[in-house]
């Protein structure tokens, strides 16, 4: 299916040593490339050591290499992206079926009014307190705009230039561009963004979110993202 370049999505994924996931999540993608949605796919490698580059290339994904740093890693996928729609994902983020349709609908209703738009998150992992996360997840996003970078985030090419795209930071990419995007303009699709427990399951249920919660919390008051990225380290 053909469809008209305003309605064309490019994919940006920042990779560091991810190959035992990036197929997976490239895999999911092609429900999209399949409709005409999605044009292209760009990895964005940030020095991996693992097969990461290699598995994106047998994708059909164009790769560039950059420095790390999620920030710098998705600006320049960004710069470098075709499309007049960006849709930034984690390399350990499967989208689930029907994402396109989702995605296609945002674009057609919303998406000309200075909106932003993310996926639903899930874990991959059956443990009651996953469930807890998730609507931790779906309340930040809903009150407070401030979506996790592991739920994607779908935006037009003109809004994000608008507001001075990703910026080169260590750690609060995500947050610094959402506080950008503005409380009030976000939406979450009717599609699921299923993504890897494991860091939870190592750093700890409850431990883990209270880090999260600490590191957001000296994020807003002031604490420079290159300190909080060696204490989030």
């Amino acid at each position: 299916m053909t469809r008209a370049p305003s309605h064309q999505v490019s994919v940006v994924i920042p990779t560091l040593n991810a190959a035992s996931s990036l197929a997976a999540t490239l895999l999911a993608l092609e429900e999209g490339r399949r409709s005409g949605l999605v044009e292209e796919v760009v990895v964005v490698d940030g020095g991996s050591l693992d097969e990461t580059a290699q598995v994106a290339r047998a994708a059909g994904a164009r790769v560039l290499e950059n420095c790390p740093g999620r920030g710098r890693q998705l600006a320049a996928g960004a710069a470098a992206a075709k499309g007049a729609w960006l849709l930034f994902l984690h390399a350990d983020t499967l989208l689930s079926e029907g994402w396109a349709a989702a995605v296609q609908g945002f674009m057609e209703t919303l998406g000309s009014e200075g909106r932003a738009a993310a996926f639903c998150l899930a874990l991959d992992d059956g443990d009651p307190r996953a469930r807890r996360i998730e609507r931790l997840a779906r309340w930040r996003c809903r009150v407070l705009g401030l979506p996790y970078g592991d739920q994607g985030l779908l935006i037009s090419r003109r809004f994000y230039e608008a507001l001075g795209g990703f910026r080169p930071m260590p750690l609060m990419e995500d947050v610094d561009l959402a506080r950008r995007i503005g409380r009030g303009n976000f939406v979450e699709l009717d599609a699921i963004a299923l993504t890897s427990a494991a860091r939870y399951r190592a750093g700890g249920w409850w431990l883990r979110p209270l880090r999260n919660l600490a590191i957001l919390a000296l994020y807003f008051l002031g604490v420079p993202p290159d300190t909080l990225k060696r204490l989030y380290a």
